[in-house]
């Protein structure tokens, strides 16, 4: 169970921390998709430095269990904001990508707790 663990944190730590450094790098992609669900930009660096905070968060909670879970929850909960923010927008092509990394999310989370 802890492989799965492992495999699962670490690539949605690469997805989330993946998608900070877009966020902090304006990549055009990123600010357009940011910027048609209505986030301002002066949030960018805080939307960022919660998926980096989940991505290390996670790496770190592989050989601290209750870090990891917390990471996990934390990023749950920012990826449900992110499908929230789609619905609300009515982005129907942003909705998949941030559901699925919700979903991988509480897949890490559920992982976590069973190899603790």
């Amino acid at each position: 169970m802890f492989i799965a663990t492992v495999v699962v944190s670490v690539l949605l730590a690469l997805a989330a921390i993946g998608s900070a450094l877009g966020k902090l790098s304006k990549n055009p992609k990123v600010v357009e998709s940011l910027s048609g669900v209505g986030v301002p930009s002066s949030w960018f660096p805080f939307l960022a430095a919660a998926e980096l905070a989940g991505g290390a968060g996670l790496l770190v909670g592989l050989a601290v269990a209750p870090l990891g879970m917390a990471a996990a929850i934390g990023l749950v909960l920012y990826f449900l904001g992110a499908v929230g923010a789609h619905v609300k927008a009515n982005d129907t092509k942003g909705i998949p990508p941030a559901l699925v990394l919700a979903l991988v999310s509480g897949a890490a989370l559920a992982l976590r707790i069973a190899s603790a």
